[in-house]
Order: C-alpha cells, then structure tokens, then sequence
C-alpha cells in the first residue's frame, strides 16, 4: 500500500471528511482491520485565507511548497491538496517537489467523464468559479462549464467562508445553495460540481434530483484507490 501525504486544514473540517472517507474506501477494498497509510501536514487556514483576499498567492505557494516538501521528505508516495481553491497554485507546488500530485479538478473530470456528462454547473469560491485554474481542466475534457450569476457568487463565496468553514451548516443556506442548483440545472446544466471541500458537508444527493458530483468524495475515493495500485 501506498502512502496518501495529505495537505489539510483548508479547511480542517473538510480535511476530517478526506481521512474518513479514504480509511472507509480502504476498509470496503481490503476488509479486517485495513486502514489507510497517510501523513497528514494540516496548515494554519487562517494565514491561507488572509494570503488569498490579498492576492499573495505566490505566499501561499511557498508556506504549501515547504508542507509538501515535509510530507514527501516524510515518506508520502503523492500529494493530496485537501481544497479545490488552492489548486490555483498546483502547477507551482508540482514543480518544487519530486512525487506527484492528484489533482482533484482531473479526477472530477475524469468522473463526469463516466456519466456521460457534456453540460456540468460549478460552485465553489469565487476564485474556482471565476478563474480558469480549475474551469479550464474540465472545459479541456469537452465539458462545457457554467457558473451560478454576480450575487449568487458573491452570496455562495460568502457562506463558504463564513459558515461552512466554520462548521456552521444553516437551513436558509443550505435552502439558498440548492435553489442556485436548480437555477443552473435550468440554464442547462445536466449535473452540477460540489468544487468547494465544505460544499457536501451542507448539501448532498438526497436534496435534490439534479445529479451533484461532490468533489471531496470524488477526490478521497480516488486518493485512497490510488494507494491500492501496483
């Protein structure tokens, strides 16, 4: 078995979700008593947080270029970047070290891939709905990507980093977030991305009849098969 190094705290919330869900995959794969063989390097989300609002990104590439260098020199086989927004700064961290990254915008494609999907809705911060750093990959993939309007952006942005990244899942949020899903299914859209690690912790499959591909899930289920390959 391979060694998942796993980059978290972004948030930790969601980073708790990825150990759980990889050691369930492993533990569905393999039975007994297996469990997953990862190293986890959690960060201070707060100096993220303040380093993405102020355009630093070249800050946080070099405090995640030194966690990842700590988690390959500490014996991890691949990199696991527990967040989508930061991936704005995958090719940079990708380029410092010597294993590699699974990217979660490539296995996210790679699933909407697989069901047939040609038309996909996106949320997330509005870094990831906005720029093309992960758009882009998909879009490459022959997947048209469409994204919630001005305020809807603004609002969803704002609940991510304000509620969900604090553990705080509200009604009216959750009630708000799944009427936006349904707006974008409406525009076309024949399932819609969960492109924020928080996303699935408010809202999920069982709240709506548009197809939701939530990528923490797609993300950890990957990660852990990954450790299982020859």
């Amino acid at each position: 078995m391979k060694t998942i190094g796993l980059l978290g705290g972004m948030s930790w919330e969601s980073s708790a979700g990825y150990y759980k869900l990889i050691n369930e995959t492993i533990k569905t794969e393999l039975g007994g008593l297996h469990s997953a063989k990862c190293i986890l390097f959690s960060v201070d989300f707060q100096e993220i947080e303040t380093y993405q609002f102020s355009n630093q990104w070249d800050k946080s590439a070099e405090l995640l270029t030194d966690a990842c260098l700590s988690l390959e020199k500490a014996g991890a086989d691949y990199i696991v970047i527990c967040t989508n927004t930061m991936h704005k700064v995958a090719e940079v961290l990708q380029q410092k070290i010597n294993i590699p990254i699974l990217h979660i915008a490539k296995v996210t494609s790679a699933e909407l891939k697989r069901n047939k999907i040609k038309k996909v809705g996106l949320l997330g911060t509005k870094f990831t709905m906005e720029e093309n750093f992960y758009k882009q990959i998909i879009e490459n993939d022959g997947i048209e990507v469409i994204i919630p309007n001005q305020n809807d952006r603004d609002k969803i942005s704002k609940i991510i980093y304000e509620e969900l990244c604090l553990g705080e899942l509200k009604e009216k949020s959750k009630q708000f977030y799944l009427e936006v899903v349904d707006r974008l299914h409406q525009q076309g859209a024949q399932g819609v991305i969960l492109g924020c690690t928080e996303i699935g912790m408010l809202i999920s499959k069982s709240d709506t009849a548009v197809p939701l591909f939530d990528t923490t899930k797609i993300h950890a289920v990957e990660a852990a098969l990954k450790s299982l390959e020859k």
